[in-house]
Order: structure tokens, then C-alpha cells, then sequence
């Protein structure tokens, strides 16, 4: 019977998405502190994904934690899942991490010269494919800044960090597939208000470059959700808890999946797992997913 509680019945955070045989569906989120977001009702919602590779941001919490709470959400699944974590330098902020249904072959933290501010927004995690070649999935999750403050300047260091060490993934791995919270609307189709926010951090046109450079000839990858939902506003990942902005859909595209474009090509299915409704979200981001038919 339907929760008298609820509009949307006993189970209002899961998705009904049956995913075709032979498909990898990889899911990535900002879950804004991975205890509430347990807490709130993640866990169902994973339950019910059939993710098959799931991409953390701002998880805020040690690995051990993290472990602890996915083996809680994923328990009716039956599948003991893998975590791997890139842990911030201070307790409570940021955190990075990758879990999969099969145990990565390789995995590796941290991009750039080691700053302090850097760390917990990085890891990487290489998956042996059926055809002999590997696919290397990162999770990152870029400063949110600030104009004017020195939290701008670790965003600008970090994104020319990306600038270098992208190319140079593609160069050296077979399948590359770069997800998360990168905090930056690329372009006027990415950001509700636009026009009030080009000043401020996340739609700044020294960001947005970047962006050009990543999804143009200088590093070559494709950015698979809006390739496969076309030139159509958003579809947004993130919402102001302030106000009305998730009932207006007042969002900001800022979550990406980024592939190498071999890998683009295997796509078949974007999605935004956007709550039925204000009181039903458990982070202020909604999950990023795509389903992949790979070799």
C-alpha cells in the first residue's frame, strides 16, 4: 500500500530505469556529506539504480565510513561492493571516491603538486574490459571559489592542473571517462540565470575556458550528457537550497561525465535522477547517469 506519509508512495526515491542487458551503467554524484545523504534516503535510491560503477563527491568522511555506509544502501543488492577513496587533508571537508561491483585493477590519488587544498579531489580507478583494454574512470570534484578570494585561486590552479594531466590520460590509457562536481557551467545552456552570474565564480569566462580546451582539440574529450540530450537548457545537476530554486528549476549543469571519444561513442542513455520533489532530495545535486555499451 501507498505511504499515507508521501504523495509518491512507499518508495518515493527510487527510479524506475531497468537497465538493457550487455550495458555498464556509471552513476556520479555530489551526495554534500555521505552521512546525511544515507541518512535522507540515497540508499534507496541506489538500490534501486543498478549502478554498476557509482562516482562520490564531497563524500566527508574517511574510507572506512564510507565502506561502512555503501555496504548499508547496497545490502538488499547482494553485491559486496568496492570503495576506494581519496580522503581530504582536513576531516569534514571534500573526499573523492569510486565504488564499483568489481574490483578495480589499479588505483590512484591525487593530481597536481600535492597541495594541501587539492587533496580529496581526485582518484582514479583502471577496470579491465571484456576485449583485453582497460577503462579508467575518475571522480573529481573541483573548488567550488569564490571571485576575489584565495578560494578562486586554488579553483584556477586545480582546472590548469586538469589541463595538463587530461591530454596526458588520454595519451597513455585505452578508455578514459572523467566524472563529477567540476563546478563550472561551460555554457549559457548550463545555467538557469546566466546573465546574473557572469561574474561570479562557477560561470566566469576564465573558467569556461577550460572547458573549451577539455572538450576541444586540446584534450579531446566529449561531454557525454549533453551530446546525448542536445542544445536544450541543462538538463540541470544542482540546486540552491535557498529559496525557490529547485521548484523553479532554477539549477546550474555543473556535473559531467567526460569520455575520450571512442568511449563517447558506446553512450546510449543520459539521465538526471532529479527528486520527485523539494522535501525528497538528499543532496543538493542530483545523480549524473549514463549507460555505456562497452567492449
Amino acid at each position: 500500500m501507498p505511504d499515507e506519509t508521501t504523495p509518491f508512495g512507499e518508495f518515493p526515491h527510487r527510479v524506475v530505469d531497468p537497465k538493457p542487458e550487455g550495458l555498464t551503467r556509471v552513476a556520479s554524484v555530489n551526495v554534500n556529506g555521505i552521512r546525511a545523504a544515507h541518512r535522507k534516503g540515497m540508499g534507496e535510491w541506489l538500490a534501486s539504480r543498478d549502478v554498476d560503477i557509482l562516482a562520490l563527491q564531497e563524500v566527508r568522511a574517511d574510507e572506512s565510513i564510507v565502506t561502512k555506509l555503501i555496504g548499508e544502501m547496497t545490502e538488499p543488492t547482494g553485491v559486496a561492493w568496492h570503495v576506494h577513496e581519496e580522503e581530504a587533508a582536513q576531516k569534514g571537508r571534500a573526499g573523492v571516491a569510486i565504488v564499483s561491483r568489481t574490483e578495480p585493477t589499479e588505483v590512484r590519488s591525487g593530481i597536481g603538486d600535492g597541495h594541501p587544498e587539492d587533496q580529496g579531489r581526485w582518484v582514479e580507478a583502471d577496470f579491465a574490459l571484456g576485449d583485453g583494454s582497460t577503462l579508467t574512470v575518475v571522480s573529481v570534484y573541483v573548488h567550488s571559489g569564490e571571485v576575489g578570494s584565495v578560494k578562486q585561486e586554488h579553483k584556477m590552479r586545480f582546472l590548469e592542473y586538469m589541463r595538463h594531466h587530461l591530454p596526458q590520460l588520454a595519451r597513455t590509457k585505452d578508455h578514459v571517462l572523467v566524472v563529477g562536481d567540476l563546478n563550472v557551467g561551460h555554457t549559457e545552456l548550463d545555467i538557469k540565470n546566466w546573465k546574473g552570474n557572469v561574474k561570479n565564480s562557477g560561470f566566469l569566462p576564465e573558467e569556461r575556458a577550460y572547458f573549451d580546451g577539455y572538450f576541444g582539440d586540446e584534450g579531446g574529450y566529449v561531454d557525454v550528457a549533453r551530446t546525448l540530450a542536445g542544445p536544450v537548457e541543462g538538463p540541470y545537476t544542482w540546486w540552491s537550497y535557498r529559496g525557490k530554486a529547485f521548484d523553479n528549476d532554477t539549477g546550474w549543469r555543473i556535473d559531467y561525465q567526460m569520455a575520450t571519444p571512442a568511449l563517447a561513442e558506446t553512450a546510449e542513455k543520459s539521465a538526471v535522477d532529479r527528486a520527485l520533489d523539494y522535501s525528497l532530495r538528499w543532496s543538493d545535486h542530483a545523480p549524473l547517469v549514463v549507460d555505456y555499451r562497452l567492449p
